[in-house]
């Protein structure tokens, strides 16, 4: 699906650079002043390195590459390069054997290094949809959402919305959303400050980094889903055509401008296996395609389950929906399958006669030693899986969603569900403030919803709960559930990753694979959940210091 001709552009801030910056830029980047550009011409360690940096700075990734990178490079081979104007290459090899006769797996072998900035956090999660795709994106634990960009909040203006009567309203309320945020943040930074003072054992660097991390943790949920966040993305030529697809299909009408965005930069360096995205017979017929089927699927939707559906506040939760009761003796059988000679069929008959003790010593073989949590088995995990409904806060699940190796499926973003209110809000008696943020929130969401029902979601804060499914297998749940479950993570993810392992020991009863989980965290709430990580962090910079 193509904007209209006549559609309203979006307005993104361009950034502003000095002559010479731009000289500098202009080697490495696809352009210098739209929100989506290509890296190009560095070493593949460097663009990994600035995506690293670029999820914990305010700053753009252009801006971040002048100052904290470019003087640590040696640029003078690159002078005549000119990367604004388009990348040469040679097509015909690619043309023939991949446009003619259509062999996907070329377009596996090229990658391009894709930055995507002033995106709001409902597009962030379309972008971040495919499976085999990188991703960091911004964090709101360690950057302060009060600062502007370009003398403006950083939330998504959309442009058919700010031309509307509700234009108005819309500025009014995102700016006074952003305002509650700026000052919880800075006097919840006060009460934390009260309440864990400093150990003469850490630097205020680190001190300071721990409290600033826990207050934004704790008025996240004020921003508005339209706020915006950049992230970084690297794919091959195939993953980039499946994503622009689906955004050119997507209903929410800034997925569709911005898929016109990475197009035309993505071009630039990856030409050959982008050709078929807008092709009439190609690409739009298969967008045609996911429009049509999602169109029907609302239609028959609504038909069948008109009157079920589910109004008012829901408590967070985790449900397990679907497993299988003899998962773990599929997992026994998977492991022991490599190492014989004998049908599966046959080995899981015997794994069934096996005492619990003889499957346990597989087992621990199996899983060896663990030193951390970053040793995972073997693939036998993934014989089995787990289905879970989870409702939870909208933040929660924006890092949830990341988890590439599962099936998840959400809901629309509504106020529907209620909101969480972090307990350090109430115990700093900053309650009254959150729920006059949540209000505005649900007042204008409600008054957008009727004439722009695909934006509204724009509107809702992040405390307010989500419905989502995600179904993953053994080996995934292992992974996702240590870490975030971590003492380090948000409260809101933890407390789903906790009630995950619970479900798998006792709900599925498949304890022997909850307890391979060794270093899923069931503790409560630490005092400065970053503290450690911070000492660890400054640990390394004084070691490579000398």
């Amino acid at each position: 699906m193509s904007r209209p001709v006549n559609a309203p552009l979006p307005t993104y801030v361009a950034e502003q650079f000095t002559d010479d910056e731009r000289t500098v830029l202009r080697r490495y980047f696809t352009n210098l002043d739209g929100p989506v550009f290509a890296l190009v011409n560095l070493p593949e360690v460097v663009k990994g390195a600035l995506f690293a940096r670029y999820s914990r700075s305010a700053k753009s990734l252009r801006r971040l590459f002048l100052d904290e990178f470019v003087g640590e490079l040696d640029t003078s081979g690159d002078e005549t390069v000119d990367a604004t104007i388009g990348v040469e290459r040679a097509e015909n090899l690619y043309d023939r054997v991949f446009f003619e006769y259509g062999d996907d797996s070329v377009a596996q072998l090229g990658g391009v290094h894709l930055a995507c900035e002033q995106a709001s956090n409902l597009l962030t999660k379309v972008l971040e949809w495919g499976r085999l795709m990188s991703y960091l994106e911004q964090s709101t634990r360690y950057i302060p959402y009060d600062e502007r960009l370009g003398g403006r909040f950083r939330y998504y203006r959309d442009p058919e919305v700010l031309g509307s009567n509700l234009g108005a309203r819309y500025v009014g309320d995102m700016d006074r959303l952003f305002e509650i945020y700026s000052e919880l943040a800075r006097t919840i930074q006060d009460y934390f400050r009260e309440r864990h003072p400093k150990s003469e054992a850490d630097s205020d660097f680190v001190y300071r980094q721990a409290i600033r991390a826990k207050a934004f943790d704790a008025v996240r949920g004020i921003l508005p889903a339209a706020a915006m966040s950049n992230v970084g993305i690297y794919g091959s030529g195939q993953g980039y055509e499946a994503l622009l697809l689906r955004m050119r299909s997507h209903p929410l009408p800034e997925a569709r401008m911005y898929a016109d965005l990475m197009l035309h930069e993505l071009r630039k360096v990856v030409p050959s296996f982008l050709k078929r995205v807008d092709l009439p017979e190609r690409g739009q017929a298969w967008s045609d395609y996911m429009t049509s089927t999602r169109q029907a699927m609302e239609a028959v939707t609504y038909e069948v389950l008109s009157g079920d559906e589910v109004h008012g506040p829901s408590a967070p939760n985790v449900t397990l929906v679907d497993f299988d009761p003899e998962g773990e003796n599929k997992v026994v059988a998977a492991m022991l399958y490599p190492y014989t000679n004998l049908p599966e069929a046959q080995i899981l008959e015997r794994v069934r006669s096996m005492s619990t003790e003889d499957k346990m010593s597989v087992m621990r073989a199996y899983v060896g030693e663990r030193s951390n949590r970053r040793h995972k088995p073997g693939r036998a995990l993934e014989r089995t899986d787990y289905r879970f409904d989870v409702v939870s806060d909208y933040g929660a699940f924006r890092d949830l969603q990341r988890h590439r190796i599962m099936t998840v499926e959400w809901q629309t973003l509504t106020p529907r569900h209620g909101y969480t209110r972090p307990a350090a809000i109430d115990e700093a008696g900053l309650s009254a403030q959150f729920d006059s943020a949540m209000s505005i929130s649900a007042e204008l969401w409600s008054d957008l919803s009727e004439r722009f029902p695909e934006r509204a979601a724009y509107a809702v804060s992040l405390a307010y709960r989500v419905r989502y499914a995600m179904q993953f297998n053994a080996r995934e749940a292992m992974h996702l559930i240590e870490l975030r479950t971590s003492v380090q993570g948000h409260p809101s993810y933890r407390s789903v990753g906790q009630q995950m392992h619970r479900l798998i020991a006792e709900r599925a009863g498949h304890r022997a694979i909850a307890e391979m989980m060794i270093y899923t965290d069931h503790s409560g709430e630490p005092e400065l959940e970053r503290l450690e990580a911070e000492r660890r962090a400054e640990a390394r910079r004084s070691a490579a210091q000398g």
